[in-house]
């Protein structure tokens, strides 16, 4: 069987663990991205196309184009619709993406003949976005009765919506945030795969406990109530605040690897529980502190992280802090948890077990 993964960008390096896990099964594996991520992951095969940039400045760009069009208070409110569904904001944008369309078409559909992309069984559509806007690409790949899945990953559902030729072409839709299966009538979830050989987890504690934070946006992350408190904390107890933003992806690795408890996110502005950041770490044998609201609770109930919300954050870590036992306890139990449910191999089961529910093996 021949898999094929098209990906804005392979972010956090999950196409490079999903190639090694096809393979291991038999099947060839292959991924085409868009445009570098700002991290040191394999592009795969890249195509580097114009207009399209995981920079600062294009992200503030874009971000500052959204506030103009939807309002400051509205520019990260989540749409409407079951699922939400794309639409330009204004002829303008229809007409940028009709021209970027056109501009791409001559990179795009000389790869597509070179590297023989209409060769594979199984299309992964990473974000529900292919090479273009108006989806012409899947529609032609369902014509041909190739199998559509489409993977969404947190905004692009809730703040974008699915684009929508590409969602009828769509035979199986997966996400690793809960929130999204009330986004979608035909969503599954996939728990987010990762290498937990990577890393040998380290029990022990530091005599300084390490507390790290580690925001990809500072927005959805809630960074705003978590910095000023665990500055505060680092005055008041024998611990150290260790902040990682924009370092290399093996530089900030090493640096959460030497802490003992991570902050992953509070107020759930970019979904609901935690991600890969918090993936990571547990693999490392670090404490999580995240916010999980019950229904994530109760979808996973043996969990180990520490659960908190903006207004326990202060007095939980305080308490934490203070419990050296407890945080050993807990270290040993996130990276037995972090094997069971996100090593890649276990993950690519329950993958395979949905091929096998519509009929694809």
């Amino acid at each position: 069987m021949k898999i094929l993964y098209i990906s804005p960008e392979n972010t956090v390096g999950t196409l490079s663990l999903w190639k090694k896990a096809h393979e291991k099964r038999g099947n060839q594996c292959d991924f085409i991205t868009l445009y570098p991520t700002r991290h040191d992951y394999d592009p795969g095969y890249c195509l580097n196309l114009p207009l399209v940039s995981s920079s600062s400045f294009y992200l503030n760009f874009r971000h500052k184009y959204y506030q103009y069009h939807k309002g400051s208070e509205e520019s990260h409110k989540e749409k409407e619709g079951f699922p939400p569904v794309w639409k330009p904001n204004s002829y303008i944008e229809e007409k940028y993406f009709h021209f970027r369309d056109w501009l791409w078409h001559f990179k795009v559909e000389k790869a597509i003949k070179e590297l023989d992309l209409l060769k594979y069984d199984i299309y992964h559509i990473e974000w529900g976005l292919e090479f273009y806007r108006d989806g012409r690409f899947v529609s032609k790949l369902a014509e041909r009765g190739k199998h559509i899945v489409c993977g969404y990953h947190g905004q692009d559902l809730r703040t974008r919506g699915v684009i929508e030729e590409i969602d009828r072409a769509s035979e199986l839709n997966v996400t690793s945030e809960l929130d999204l299966l009330e986004k979608h009538p035909n969503i599954k979830y996939l728990f987010l795969p990762f290498d937990t050989r990577l890393y040998q987890p380290n029990y022990e504690l530091n005599d300084k406990i390490r507390i790290c934070h580690s925001p990809t946006n500072r927005h959805f992350k809630g960074s705003d109530t978590i910095i000023p408190i665990c500055e505060q904390i680092a005055k008041e107890e024998n611990i150290e605040f260790v902040l990682i933003e924009n370092k290399p992806t093996t530089e900030a690795m090493k640096i959460k690897q030497s802490c003992d408890i991570l902050i992953d996110q509070v107020h759930n502005r970019g979904g609901w529980g935690y991600g890969m950041n918090s993936v990571e770490a547990m693999s490392m044998g670090l404490v999580c502190v995240t916010e999980l609201i019950p229904k994530y609770e109760e979808f996973i109930p043996d969990h180990p992280f520490v659960n908190v919300s903006g207004d326990t954050l202060y007095k939980t870590l305080k308490g934490l802090v203070k419990d050296r036992k407890r945080l050993k306890d807990i270290k040993k139990l996130s990276r037995d948890w972090v094997v069971k449910y996100h090593d890649l191999h276990n993950t690519v089961k329950t993958l395979y077990r949905y091929y096998e529910e519509i009929k694809w093996l």
